[in-house]
C-alpha cells in the first residue's frame, strides 16, 4: 500500500476511535451531572409514585451501561431520541437548526477565511513595517475581546450610533437570502472579528518561515516583484500550517458559536443546546454534544489530510 493512502486510513481510524471514545465521554458526563431528570420535568410538586412512574417510563431505571449502547445504537441509525421535556423529535428538531448555525458559520467563513490569507500575505511582505504594526495591532485587540463583549459594542455601534441593523437575529422558514444574510449580519461580524487574528497571525508567521528558504532568494534574483514571490513562492510552500489553523477555526465557527446565538437571539444549534441544558433534557444535550464533536473532530482529519496531501515528500517518496 502506497505510504499516503496507508497515513490517510490511519487518519480516518483515528478519527472514529476517537468518536466512539468523545460518544462515551458525553453520555457518561451528561449522565453525571446533579439533579434529576423526572424531577425537572413534573417539577416539585410531583409525587413519588409519579417519579418513579416516569423514571421506569423513560428508562432511567437501567444500568448506564445498557442506555450507553442502547443510545449508541440510534445514533447509528439515525435516531437520536425524543426529547424529554415536550417529546419532540431530536433529529427533526437539530435539522431545522444546523442548516442554521452553518449559514451563520458559512457567512462567517467566506469573510475570515480569504481576508485573513489577504492581510497574513500583506503582513508578511511589509514586515516590521507600518502596515504589519497596524494590521496586527487591529487584529490582535479585536481578538483579545471575550465574544459577549465584542457582541455588545458591535450591537451598541451597528443599532444605536449607527442604527443600520437590528439587534436580534430573527430567522425563520422561508425566508430569503438576502433578508436572511441582513438578519445574520451583526453575529457575522461579531465571528469575523473573534477568529480572524488567529488565521492571520498563523498565515504571517508560515510566510515568513518560508521567506528563508533559498528557492525564495533565486526567485528574487530571477527580477521577480517582492509580492510575486509571496504569492507565487512563499504562499503554495506555507499552505499546510494554513489550512491547519483555518480548519481549526472553522471548527470554532460551528461549535464555538453557543455564546454569540444567545446573544443574538439565533434560533440555532447553540441556541437550541442551551435551552435544553437549562431544562435537563438529557438526550438533547447528549445528541448536541455529540454533533458538535463530531464536526471538530472531522474538520481537525481534514486539516491533517491536506496536510499529508500537500507535503510532497509523502506524495512523492523515494
Amino acid at each position: 500500500m502506497h505510504l499516503i493512502v496507508r497515513l490517510l486510513v490511519q487518519r480516518v481510524a483515528l478519527g472514529l476511535l476517537l468518536l466512539l471514545a468523545v460518544s462515551a465521554v458525553i453520555f457518561l458526563g451528561v449522565e453525571a451531572l446533579p439533579g434529576d431528570t423526572a424531577q425537572a420535568i413534573l417539577g416539585q410538586s410531583a409525587t413519588p409514585q409519579a417519579l418513579a412512574n416516569l423514571r421506569e417510563k423513560l428508562g432511567l431505571n437501567e444500568p448506564p451501561l445498557t442506555r450507553y449502547f442502547a443510545w449508541l445504537g440510534g445514533i447509528l441509525t439515525g435516531d437520536l431520541g425524543k426529547a424529554l421535556t415536550n417529546g419532540a423529535d431530536i433529529a427533526q428538531s437539530i435539522g431545522q437548526r444546523l442548516g442554521n448555525t452553518l449559514f451563520l458559520a458559512g457567512c462567517a467563513a467566506a469573510i475570515a477565511v480569504p481576508l485573513a490569507i489577504i492581510l497574513g500575505l500583506i503582513a508578511a511582505r511589509y514586515a516590521g513595517r507600518w502596515p504589519d504594526k497596524v494590521i496586527s495591532g487591529i487584529t490582535l485587540s479585536t481578538v483579545s475581546l471575550p465574544e459577549f463583549v465584542a457582541a455588545y459594542f458591535v450591537i451598541y455601534l451597528l443599532t444605536q450610533l449607527i442604527p443600520v441593523f437590528q439587534p436580534v437575529a430573527m430567522v425563520f422558514p422561508g425566508m430569503g437570502f438576502w433578508a436572511k444574510l441582513h438578519a445574520v449580519a451583526l453575529p457575522v461580524i461579531v465571528l469575523v472579528l473573534v477568529v480572524l487574528a488567529h488565521m492571520m497571525r498563523m498565515t504571517r508567521a508560515a510566510i515568513l518561515n518560508v521567506m528563508q528558504s533559498a528557492y525564495i532568494e533565486t526567485a528574487e534574483l530571477k527580477g521577480l516583484s517582492p509580492m510575486a514571490v509571496v504569492w507565487r513562492h512563499a504562499f503554495p510552500n506555507a499552505i499546510a500550517p494554513v489550512v491547519s489553523v483555518v480548519m481549526l477555526n472553522l471548527a470554532y465557527l460551528v461549535v464555538g458559536v453557543v455564546v454569540v446565538e444567545v446573544v443574538f437571539g439565533y434560533n440555532a444549534l447553540g441556541q437550541y443546546l442551551v435551552d435544553h441544558v437549562t431544562k435537563r433534557d438529557l438526550p438533547v444535550v447528549q445528541a448536541v454534544g455529540l454533533i458538535f464533536a463530531a464536526v471538530y473532530i472531522f474538520l481537525n482529519m481534514a486539516a491533517d489530510i491536506i496536510g499529508i496531501l500537500a507535503n510532497p515528500r509523502l506524495r512523492h517518496p523515494k
